[in-house]
């Protein structure tokens, strides 16, 4: 699996086929790029590094900051000035930019530091990444969980250096530039240097060290090096005041010989930052192998966790690189919070929670289920510093609560986490903050009015009232679990009883079709509003474009006349955004699992392929690519409802290890289908599911229980050409199946 991993997918503008089918029908709004980075990361590791242009989004590339439609040229070509670490992954517009702490490998003077110069002959792989830049110098880079080691191979030179700027953070676009507040760096002798920087809030420092005897370690301001100096410190920096800063490293240099630089970093002081380097790199030296093997380890060991049989060499590219961007973000850095003292995890980088509590985070608590808990302990401890659960958290002081986009997701990977039993959490605890957090924000009209506009924050609400009260309920707290249910409920006052949709109000990103499909805790109420099955499936049709013709998607610079007329066709925006994107499973709450299987092939066969264009839209921290594996697997998780439902998978066998146990997914009569980067010229047929077993046991639902899955198992589908009756009369759960004593049937 890990073999099969290529970085570049989505690291440059969308290049796909040109859809056929139900695919051609749909409209994508958003930037058609998925702004991923091919530099070193360590699966969740707190460091990730990559040559820095300062391009949007991670710094790396070519593109201007776009928000809709084909992005544009920053730069003519790709290009460096150095490299950079605590990149994002795969996010949009979000302003969190990072990009401290620059590295430069330079035979010139210093001058010239900032200038970019071209970048060729790229590698990347899990853990590793390489090119080299115009100047000659090859440039290698691996990091460990806390660590980066950079190696240069550099030309002949009486003066190389290596340039550690801590002024730097942010982006090469308008707006885009952080500017540190507090700093200071110091020469410590015999090769090793250190600093701390405060960005936006946090004190991130580092530690760094050249082993070799001819070069020496100088500190340097304003481009000019301070000779004989030690120490420099700010304490106010402003923009108006600004002015580059760091440590070096410089020495003669013989053609071909290669220097190593390691860099420990931590939120918590220098001294922390030094025990972190000592810990990854050891004492042998180099250590650049060393903690490369280390990485690519801990990369087989977590993305060995998910096996799948056949499938063309394409799509197996696609699906193991999916499945390698599902695991970069969140970033943990146990022992390092900034804001509080105490040991124990502290997570950020959960980035953009709104995409990825969906697919991304079910996905986390099944293959690693000690780092899903300890996101949540994290996630807890913000809430009690901050007054909060945050919507996004990154690294820097105060919660991004991103009020606009959503309300209350945390409640849903907590209700999850608490039915399945496996986070050992406080969970009394967890409840307060729970219920005292569903009154913040647009909360508190919730509770006073039962609706609230934006309108998608009444699901919001609703939801995590839904999902609390289980929790309620699991600790016999049963006056509370009711009184949240009882207003759960309010989710019917979002909906107009006339079209069966959402009513009108502002959407982000999307309209009221976008956002009207959601998987709801009580879907069975739902389409009996909408006016019935007949009725929600007429609608779901129309929504994913049967019978509809293709679509032409935004250009560059799209005028907002033509985004405002793609916006009217109320159109699927496939996985170019994730508003909408467990909407292909609606059709199972009303008996159509067929229709669920023609949409999720459409969108597997033609929204993703190889190459650097592959991916259909942002990927969001992960949110996208997780929602590439489950629906390969076959498999959909209703997050906060500790349920998953069942399709036609992707591959003839996949097996998912969670701790010592094996879920497998299996077929009969499956058919391996091409994607679109398989140089296909038509929609291949979609695959439907005729019967199912687990276990042995024949099941008529379409649905299994997390904790099925979790305990593994062994799901037998057996597919076939044409649909079935399988999965038409027995539906997923919804609330009202306990209000009105109804019984699920297996």
């Amino acid at each position: 699996m890990l073999d099969d991993v290529d970085p570049f997918i989505g690291t440059s503008a969308t290049d796909l086929p040109a859809a056929h089918g139900l695919a051609a029908s749909w409209w994508w709004p958003k930037p058609q790029v998925g702004n991923t980075h091919p530099g070193a990361t360590s699966p969740l590791g707190m460091v990730s590094a990559c040559a820095y242009s300062g391009a949007y989004p991670t710094g790396y590339g070519r593109y201007a900051k776009n928000t809709e439609g084909v992005p544009e040229l920053l730069f003519d070509r790709l290009q460096a000035s150095g490299f950079t670490h605590f990149q994002q992954s795969g996010t949009g517009a979000i302003r969190k930019y990072y990009n401290y702490v620059k590295v430069t490998p330079m035979v010139q003077a210093l001058d010239a530091l900032g200038e970019a110069w071209p970048l060729r002959d790229e590698v990347a792989e899990a853990g590793y990444y390489a090119a080299t830049l115009g100047t000659g110098i090859r440039c290698e880079i691996t990091v460990g969980e806390k660590v980066a080691v950079h190696r240069y191979t550099f030309p002949e030179s009486s003066s190389a250096r290596i340039v550690i700027d801590l002024s730097v953070g942010g982006l090469a676009i308008d707006l885009g530039r952080t500017v540190p507040l507090r700093a200071h760096c110091e020469s410590l002798g015999h090769g090793h240097v250190q600093g701390t920087v405060v960005m936006e809030g946090v004190p991130l420092s580092v530690h760094a060290e050249v082993v070799n005897p001819r070069w020496r370690q100088m500190l340097w301001y304003d481009r000019r090096l301070i000779d004989g100096g030690t120490r420099l410190d700010f304490d106010s920096i402003r923009h108006t005041t600004l002015r580059p800063f760091g440590m070096l490293f410089m020495g003669p240099t013989r053609a071909g010989q290669t220097v190593e630089i390691r860099l420990g970093f931590s939120l918590r002081g220098c001294e922390q930052a030094a025990r972190n380097l000592q810990l990854e790199c050891g004492t042998e030296e180099p250590a650049f192998d060393l903690v490369r093997e280390a990485t690519r380890d801990r990369w087989r060991d977590l993305m060995g966790r998910v096996q799948v049989d056949g499938g063309t060499p394409a799509r197996r590219t696609v699906f193991a690189t999916s499945l390698y961007h599902s695991l970069i973000k969140p970033c943990f850095a146990d022992d390092e919070s900034p804001f509080w003292p105490t040991s124990g995890p502290f997570a950020f980088d959960v980035c953009t929670m709104w995409d990825i509590y969906k697919t991304q985070l079910p996905l986390l608590a099944a293959l690693a289920p000690d780092r899903a808990a300890d996101l949540l302990e994290s996630l807890i401890r913000v809430c009690e510093e901050e007054g909060n659960f945050p919507i996004g958290y990154r690294m820097a002081r105060g919660a991004d609560r991103f009020f606009r986009q959503a309300s209350a997701l945390a409640h849903t990977v907590l209700a999850d986490a608490q039915a399945l039993g496996r986070a050992p959490l406080d969970w009394n605890w967890a409840l307060v903050h729970m219920v005292d957090d569903l009154r913040r924000m647009y909360g508190e009209d919730f509770f006073e009015h039962g609706i609230v506009h934006p309108i998608s924050h009444t699901l919001d609400l609703a939801y995590a009232h839904h999902c609390t009260a289980q929790v309620a309920r699991a600790l016999n707290d049963v006056h509370l679990a009711e009184d949240l249910e009882r207003r759960s409920r309010h989710w019917i006052n979002a909906f107009d009883p006339v079209t069966g949709l959402l009513r009108d109000s502002e959407f982000y990103e999307g309209g009221k079709w976008n956002y009207s499909f959601r998987l709801l805790h009580d879907m069975a109420a739902r389409i009996a509003l909408g006016g019935g099955d007949a009725e929600f499936i007429d609608n779901l049709d129309r929504f994913f474009g049967y019978g509809a013709g293709p679509v032409t998607q935004p250009g560059r610079r799209p005028p907002p006349a033509e985004m405002l007329a793609g916006y009217a066709l109320n159109r699927f925006e496939g996985l170019n955004n994730e508003p909408d994107m467990e909407a292909p499973w609606a059709y199972h709450y009303a008996g159509r699992p067929d229709r669920t299987a023609e949409v999720v092939q459409a969108a597997l066969t033609w929204q993703f392929g190889t190459g650097p264009g592959g991916l259909p839209g942002n990927d969001d921290s992960g949110g996208l690519s997780s929602w590439y594996v489950w629906a390969s697997l076959g498999l959909f998780p209703v997050a906060g409802q500790s349920l998953f439902l069942i399709n036609a998978p992707a591959f003839e066998r996949s097996a998912v290890r969670i701790d010592d146990r094996e879920f497998i997914v299996e077929t009969s009569g499956h058919r391996a289908n091409p994607i679109g980067a398989d140089g296909i010229d038509r929609d291949p047929a979609p695959q439907y599911v005729q019967s199912v077993t687990l276990n042995g046991r024949p099941l008529d639902a379409t649905h299994i229980s997390a904790a099925d899955v979790h305990r593994g198992g062994r799901l037998h589908l057996r597919l076939g050409p044409e649909p079935s009756d399988w999965g038409r009369k027995v539906r997923p759960p919804s609330a009202s199946d306990q209000v009105f004593g109804l019984k699920e049937t297996r």
